[in-house]
């Protein structure tokens, strides 16, 4: 009798058991979480396609397991920098992709302006690619600054940053920076001659910006909210509560309902349907936790083989809600 294959979770196929496997996997596949409007309207994520992993994602996943291993994946502390080198992997490793460098500082007189998060472009097209990264776990407030669909009511779990602040610089300052006289000056000494031929047009007319923002967007579960402003309808969602709510909701979940708890810098992939344990036990210990600070979890549905995500936040949450952008 042949054993049931686990179902991937978010995406994520069951053979890749190793924690940087199983990011890189839930990278590829994760949607945007918002688009930004004009001027960037190609500013979207590159795709399984662009990436040449529309078919074999998981079979290319596989026989990369021995160099992303010793990619030193496994020490990153801080989520962004973790988030950034699994791009970096992705397009320098990806069938179709190329990276040209990353962490680009564009400079004038010693002063720093700023810094270009990736350059690459597609094994089928010499056009450089400007890429930002930035991966965002937003908590949605039914009451708070604008209108119900105002970015600014989505904020981080450590109430410092927001959608709409986030946004805001990236439309007004990360995003546009390559397109500067000084960045396009800097990035044509350094990638001539190695990536633009001696017939290829003005850097200017070759060079796009590009966006990947992967992420969750949590939905309060004692009020509804309608999505941000610049959702993708294909975003993940999840759903929060305080940590005195966490009990009423818990008693809406199917009784074989099973949890494991996301650690940074891991909070991208489910883990293996295996580390799901019950709802009790050592799992009280992190609940507890959530009496502090916010935790995350991730629920998994054992008769609907799907899973969703929970943030369980202090009763005092949030602490502090950041100002609008101006």
């Amino acid at each position: 009798m042949l054993a049931i294959k686990p179902p991937p979770l978010e995406g994520v196929a069951s053979t890749h058991q190793d924690v940087v496997l199983r990011d890189l996997a839930w990278l590829a596949v994760t949607p945007d979480v918002v688009e930004l409007p004009p001027p960037f309207p190609q500013a979207g994520r590159p795709s399984l396609g662009e990436l040449g992993l529309d078919e074999g994602l998981d079979d290319w996943l596989q026989r990369l397991a021995i160099p992303v291993m010793a990619g030193n994946g496994h020490r990153a502390s801080r989520m962004g920098h973790y988030h950034e080198r699994l791009w970096h992997w992705l397009l320098d490793r990806a069938p179709n992709t190329c990276l040209l460098g990353h962490n680009l500082r564009i400079t004038r007189k010693r002063n720093t302006l700023g810094e270009l998060d990736m350059l690459y472009r597609r094994r089928d097209d010499p056009a450089p690619v400007h890429l930002e990264v930035a991966i965002k776990f937003y908590l949605g407030l039914p009451d708070g600054p604008g209108e119900a669909t105002d970015q600014g009511r989505w904020i981080g779990p450590g109430g410092l940053d927001s959608l709409a602040l986030k946004c805001r610089h990236l439309q007004r300052h990360q995003l546009p920076l390559s397109a500067t006289p000084l960045a396009l000056d800097t990035l044509s000494h350094w990638l001539t001659p190695r990536d633009l031929g001696p017939a290829a047009p003005a850097l200017a007319a070759q060079l796009t910006q590009r966006l990947a923002m992967p992420g969750v967007l949590f939905y309060p579960w004692h009020a509804p909210l309608p999505p941000p402003e610049g959702a993708t309808l294909a975003h993940r969602r999840g759903r929060w509560c305080h940590f005195s709510d966490w009990p009423a909701l818990a008693a809406t979940l199917p009784g074989d309902y099973r949890m494991a708890w996301l650690e940074k810098p891991h909070w991208l992939a489910p883990p293996p349907l295996e580390t799901f344990t019950a709802p009790s036990g050592v799992l009280a210990g992190w609940l507890t936790k959530a009496q502090y600070q916010p935790q995350q979890v991730v629920i998994y549905h054992p008769a609907e083989q799907c899973s969703e995500r929970v943030f369980i936040v202090p009763d005092n949450w949030p602490r502090q809600i950041p100002l609008p952008p101006r």
